[in-house]
């Protein structure tokens, strides 16, 4: 590690990875999680967030000084926000009242311009993912700007296939699962093809929002795992990148989160906490003397105000 960084985007990536052992049960492989709140933003969305912008400045889609627009359930956003702020470009962000204030006021303090879209539920819809990308084409037509366009756009998979160099490493490449979240899926593909290239026998494992399970073929719904499940098959989704798809509702995730926090002192987002989730249940699956890496997505820090750890809903 650099002692003195020429730029705070130089902290980006080289995460560690934490073994779990309060939570894990006896009968359980060994879980590791790869803390991606140590970076700048507290979050693993400052990976693909400087990936997409590096990949338009080297092609020509954005020019120095130019407009950076995007729609977000709050962490890519905030991430996009840090990355403009670095490089002296604006942002218009496109986000919702179904996500957290810690995460909007975040946006705000980086300098990003906010575009809310009221959601009747507070939570996560295809409707509400519908609108948000509704607005944000809207924007970049009159502002002339770059869209990155997330759920669409495959230069964020280089980030991720970085993540997993980095866990191969960290593990000597002794790795039997991978277990990740899925909103964009660049992430789990991006992790996933890295560590099965160098074990064709590794169990990846995709997980969805129980109550909007399309990936796995069924009905659209609404849930509260903030950045996650648009509500409907994504873009970039490639379904021969996971051995299985898993699900996860919102109360295991969030009850998990504060699990996290209590017994393994392990501070993070709703994500997360259904990440270990499925982890564990795949670590039960393989059994003693397997490993299982699984992702700490963000901070708790971005949930404060949230069901999570605030004022349960």
């Amino acid at each position: 590690m650099k002692e003195i960084c020429g730029s705070i985007i130089e902290r980006i990536g080289n995460t560690p990875l934490v073994e779990l052992r309060r939570v894990v049960p006896d009968d359980c492989a060994r879980i590791l999680l790869k803390v991606e709140s140590e970076n700048p933003t507290g979050s693993m969305k400052d990976r693909m967030a400087l990936a997409m912008i590096e990949a338009a400045e080297a092609d020509g889609r954005l020019q120095p000084g130019g407009h950076v627009i995007e729609y977000t359930g709050g962490s890519t956003g905030v991430s996009l926000a840090f990355i403009c702020a670095v490089k002296r470009y604006t942002a218009s962000i496109v986000t919702s009242d179904a996500f957290s204030i810690e995460k909007r006021n975040q946006m705000k303090a980086f300098g990003a311009e906010l575009t809310i879209i009221p959601s009747p539920e507070g939570k996560t819809t295809e409707g509400l993912t519908r609108a948000m990308i509704d607005a944000a084409r809207e924007i970049a037509a009159e502002t002339g700007g770059f869209w990155t366009d997330q759920l669409a756009n495959p230069d964020q998979i280089a980030a991720y296939r970085k993540m997993g160099d980095e866990i191969r490493r960290q593990t000597d490449g002794r790795v039997d699962g991978f277990v990740a979240m899925t909103g964009t899926t660049a992430c789990f593909q991006g992790n996933a093809e890295v560590l099965r290239r160098h074990n064709p026998e590794i169990r990846c494992i995709a997980i969805e929002p129980a109550e909007s399970p399309v990936l796995s073929g069924g009905r659209s719904g609404a849930h509260k795992i903030e950045g996650t499940g648009a509500g409907f098959v994504v873009p970039l989704w490639r379904p021969e990148a996971a051995d299985e798809i898993a699900t996860v509702s919102t109360d295991e995730a969030m009850a998990m989160c504060r699990r996290l926090a209590a017994e393994e002192a392990i501070f993070a987002g709703t994500s997360t906490g259904g990440n270990v989730v499925r982890a564990i249940e795949l670590g039960r699956r393989l059994g003693l003397g397997a490993t299982v890496v699984t992702i700490m997505c963000d901070t708790g820090l971005k949930y404060l105000s949230t069901a999570v750890y605030g004022e349960r809903a």
